[in-house]
């Protein structure tokens, strides 16, 4: 007879105790229950190129990826990942060695971080911080130490002193997310510039989560791993759910050097092992649309950006308009509150609408406490009404 569970020790490991439940499922929850409008999640509420979703069609009709795929991914799509890298930024890759395709970038974020830390390390990842950073960690034994982006002038600024101070003798791997979710800041040339040559001093390794990569309003986007000193220490993590609008294809990748890639491999594969066969050959084409697609897109993201901005800004929110990425920042106290939680959880019935607090992205959470998240990655007419209705507050 087998002994008996003990019902005075939680099931759930201490690692992930804090991690039971998102904000996001509590707010999507809310949204369908409200009827309200979510723009909560960050997903499109439309689908990407029709010739995109015909590929992925035809490899599953034609029975392409329906059995398992190679574990490093498709040769078509390796290929095309690492011309990619290359087209938009100069950066060469093997595809046989220095590029691995993961479920979507979150199974990326995660692989690379039980691959490369040991328990006891330290993590040191840009404040408010996607919320799979901190499980992820949490999962790997190691420890986060946030270094907060702040307000100033409009958007969130980095300090590279209270970077630098950060680091200590601990101090393993450097979490970077540029375009930045959820404040929509993009790392510039100089902060780049700093952060590298911190991290050749210190002998860092850095992980950049870049899904935002095709979705930069203002200035450029610049691959840290292009630096000085960056390239072998560099795991660079992308993403088509976010540049092509196939959220639920959950295709990701990594590109690194053949070392980091082997690591990362290790993990993953324990992981998924592989994942969306017939997905990898559609991205494949995707990857190869011309420049006119990410142009168009982009326009389109950045047109719905102003849109839900002025809006915003019309309601009685500070705005905090972003540089990239497909969320607004917005800051509650001009509405005489101060509680983002609580402001989220009630303004579905006040104005139909439903938010993010960012607190919850946050270790300080007096740091974002008055913070509010919007996606505008949805319909014109859809962010139009969300508008309509968040009027009602300064009415």
């Amino acid at each position: 007879m087998s002994a008996p569970v003990s019902s005075d020790r939680p099931f759930l490991n201490r690692r992930l105790a804090a991690f039971t439940t998102t904000i996001f499922a509590e707010m999507s929850a809310l949204a369908a229950r409200t009827g309200s409008i979510n723009l909560g999640q960050g997903f499109p509420d439309t689908d990407g190129p029709a010739q995109i979703a015909e590929a992925a069609s035809r490899a599953v009709l034609t029975g392409l990826g329906n059995q398992y795929p190679p574990g490093p991914g498709v040769p078509e799509l390796r290929t095309a990942i690492a011309a990619h890298q290359q087209r938009f930024y100069g950066l060469g890759h093997d595809p046989d060695t220095e590029v691995l395709v993961t479920a979507g970038a979150t199974e990326a974020i995660a692989a690379s971080l039980l691959a490369l830390l040991e328990p006891g390390d330290e993590v040191i990842a840009l404040e408010p911080y996607y919320d799979s950073y901190a499980a992820c960690i949490a999962m790997a034994g190691a420890t986060r130490v946030p270094v907060t982006l702040r307000p100033h002038d409009g958007g969130f600024v980095l300090d590279l002193d209270e970077l630098r101070a950060a680091v200590t003798p601990r101090t393993r791997l450097l979490l970077l997310n540029t375009p930045h979710n959820p404040t929509g800041t993009v790392l510039t040339a100089d902060e780049l510039t700093a952060i590298a040559a911190l991290a050749v001093e210190r002998d860092l390794l850095v992980v950049t989560d870049e899904v935002y990569e095709h979705l930069v309003f203002e200035g450029s986007h610049l691959p840290l791993a292009g630096f000085p000193g960056m390239r072998e220490r560099t795991v660079t993590i992308g993403s088509a759910g976010k540049t092509f609008s196939f959220t639920g294809w959950k295709v990701g990748w990594v590109t690194a050097q053949p070392a980091l890639v082997s690591a990362v491999r290790s993990a993953k594969q324990f992981l998924t092992y592989v994942s969306s066969g017939p997905f990898q050959y559609a991205v494949a084409e995707a990857l190869q649309l011309p420049d006119a697609y990410y142009d168009a897109f982009r326009a389109d993201l950045a047109a719905k950006r102003d849109i839900l901005a002025d809006g915003l800004a019309s309601a009685g929110f500070q705005v905090f308009r972003p540089q990239g990425t497909y969320f607004i920042t917005t800051d509650i106290t001009p509405l005489g509150e101060k509680d983002g939680l609580a402001f989220c959880r009630a303004l579905p019935e006040r104005c139909g609408v439903v938010a993010i607090p960012n607190s919850v992205f946050y270790d300080d959470k007096s740091a974002g406490a008055t913070q509010v998240r919007w996606a505008f990655c949805k319909r014109t007419v859809v962010l139009e009404e969300a508008v309509e209705r968040l009027g009602r507050l300064a009415r």
